[in-house]
C-alpha cells in the first residue's frame, strides 16, 4: 500500500515510523513532513488544512490509504473531500470530529448519554460568563470551545484567574473564534490519563492508556503546551477498569454518533481523570495524541497499517490482531526556549546519530533539513523515545540520550516519569 500521512509534527513521524513496519506497506508519504520523515519516506510540500494541496498529492501517488495526523485538517473537512474523491481515509468527517472540534457539542452528547464527566455551563457572552462565575466555588475550570492546540483549558484557582481567561478568549479573542464561546466546567480531583481506541462507525478496537505532561516547567508549573513528555501505559487502569471505560465511555458516545448520522472512523482518544468515584471524561479528541503516540505506537505489535485500513475500510471485524507489549515506554520532549509563547527557529541540531545510537527512538517533530544540516523549525523539536522493561531503565536511557543533542536555547522538563516510577517501585 502506498499510504499519505498529513501533517508535520513528531506523532506523524511516529505514524509513518509505525505503518513503515508493515510487511504491507510499500511507501510512505508525508504532508509536508518533517527531516525525520524525510530520512524514512518522501516528503510531500503542501498544507494538509488546503483541501486542493491534499487532493492533488493523494492522487499523484494514487494513495491507498490516507492517515489524518492532526485535527485541524479534519474539522476542516478533508476526510469527506477525500472519499468524495474515492480515497480511502483514516480519520472522522467534519461532522463526527466536532466531538473535538466544538467541546459544547462533545459535552451535550455527555450529558445526553449519561456518560461520566464534569458538570459545565456554556457562554457565549463575557457579562453573563462573569455573573455565573460568581455563584461558583473556585477552584474552576474555563475552556475555549474551540480549536486551540491543547492550549485553550485554564484551570482557574480563583476568580481572578477565571474572569481573566474569560476576558483572554471572549474579549480579547487570544483563540480567535476559537474562544467566542466557552465552558465553564467544575474542577474534577484526580490524575489524568489518555485512552485510545479504533472504530469503524460500528466496531471499536482498544489499544491502550498514556499520560502526558501538559505545563511547561518541571513540577507541573507554568503555561499549558501540546505536551512536554508522556509514557505508557497508566500503570492504575486494570483490564476490568479498560473494559468499563469501553462500556459506560466509548460505546455510548459512538453509538450516539450514530444514531446522530455521524458514524465515527478512525482513533478516538479519551482525555479522562480517574477520580475517587470513577473515571469521568475531561474531553475527546478526534485524534492521536502527542506526545502520546510516541510512547504508544513502539508498544504495539503486528499490522498496524492492516488495523487502519480495515476501520477505513469500516471493516474492523476482519481486521488483523494487534497487541500490545507489556514493555514501558517514556518520551521527553525538547523544545525550543520561549514555547508555548514567542521562540526563535532555524538553529542547527547536532547529536541525533549520537543519541539514537544508545537505543532511543527520535522522533521528529519541528525539524526541518537545509543544505545537509537539521535545522528547528517550531515549538516543540523532539521526541526522545525509549522503550524498556521498567519506567526507571527507559527513564535512564532517554535522559542519558539527551545529553548529547544540542541546539541553541534547547528547553525540556527533567522530571518526565517520576511519579510513575515511584508507583512502580
Amino acid at each position: 500500500m502506498r499510504v499519505l500521512v498529513l501533517g508535520s509534527g513528531g506523532r506523524e513521524h511516529a505514524l509513518s515510523w509505525r505503518i513503515l513496519h508493515s510487511s504491507s506497506c510499500d511507501k510512505v508519504y508525508t504532508m509536508p513532513g518533517n527531516a525525520g520523515t524525510e530520512e524514512i519516506g518522501e516528503n510531500i510540500p503542501g498544507n494538509p488544512e488546503k483541501i486542493q494541496d491534499v487532493l492533488e498529492a493523494a492522487k499523484k501517488i494514487r494513495a491507498d490509504l490516507v492517515v489524518v495526523g492532526p485535527e485541524a485538517p479534519l474539522v476542516a473537512g478533508i476526510a469527506d473531500a477525500l472519499r468524495d474523491e474515492g480515497f480511502l481515509v483514516f480519520g472522522p468527517s467534519a461532522q463526527a470530529a466536532m466531538i473535538e472540534g466544538s467541546k459544547a457539542f462533545s459535552k451535550k452528547i455527555m450529558l445526553d448519554n449519561r456518560v461520566p464527566t464534569g458538570k459545565a455551563e456554556i457562554f457565549a457572552n463575557f457579562d453573563l460568563a462573569v455573573s455565573y462565575l460568581k455563584t461558583l466555588e473556585p477552584p474552576v475550570v474555563v475552556k475555549a470551545d474551540g480549536l486551540c492546540a491543547g492550549k485553550g483549558v485554564v484551570v482557574a484557582k480563583n476568580y481572578e484567574e477565571a474572569e481573566s481567561a474569560l476576558y483572554a478568549m471572549m474579549v480579547e479573542e487570544k483563540f480567535g473564534s476559537a474562544g467566542k464561546k466557552v465552558l465553564i466546567e467544575e474542577f474534577l480531583e484526580g490524575e489524568e490519563v489518555s485512552f485510545f481506541v479504533i472504530t469503524d462507525g460500528k466496531n471499536i478496537v482498544p489499544l491502550t492508556s498514556a499520560q502526558d505532561y501538559k505545563r511547561a516547567y518541571d513540577g507541573d508549573e507554568g503555561p499549558n503546551t501540546g505536551g512536554m513528555g508522556s509514557y505508557s501505559p497508566f500503570p492504575q487502569i486494570s483490564k476490568k477498569d479498560e473494559e468499563e471505560l469501553i462500556e459506560k465511555i466509548f460505546e455510548p458516545v459512538l453509538n450516539a454518533l450514530k444514531r446522530m448520522g455521524l458514524p465515527y472512523i478512525g482513533v478516538l482518544y479519551g482525555g479522562l481523570i480517574k477520580t475517587s468515584e470513577n473515571y469521568k471524561v475531561l474531553e475527546f479528541n478526534c485524534r492521536f495524541g502527542d506526545p502520546e503516540t510516541q510512547v504508544i505506537l513502539p508498544r504495539i505489535e503486528g499490522d498496524f497499517l492492516g488495523l487502519l485500513a480495515s476501520a477505513a475500510e469500516g471493516n474492523l471485524n476482519n481486521a488483523p490482531k494487534l497487541s500490545i507489549s507489556e514493555l514501558r515506554a517514556l518520551t521527553v520532549v525538547l523544545a525550543s526556549g520561549g514555547y508555548p509563547e514567542k521562540y526563535d527557529v532555524g538553529y542547527e541540531i547536532s547529536g541525533i546519530k549520537e543519541a539514537e545510537e544508545t537505543g532511543v527512538i527520535v522522533f521528529h517533530a519541528g525539524t526541518k533539513r537545509e543544505n545537509g544540516k537539521v535545522l528547528t523549525s517550531g515549538g516543540r523539536v523532539l521526541n526522545i523515545t525509549a522503550v524498556e522493561k521498567s519506567f526507571k531503565e527507559a527513564h535512564s536511557k532517554v535522559y542519558n540520550a539527551i545529553k548529547h543533542i544540542r541546539f541553541d536555547k534547547m528547553h525540556f522538563r527533567k522530571d518526565i516519569g517520576e511519579r510513575v516510577m515511584r508507583i512502580e517501585g
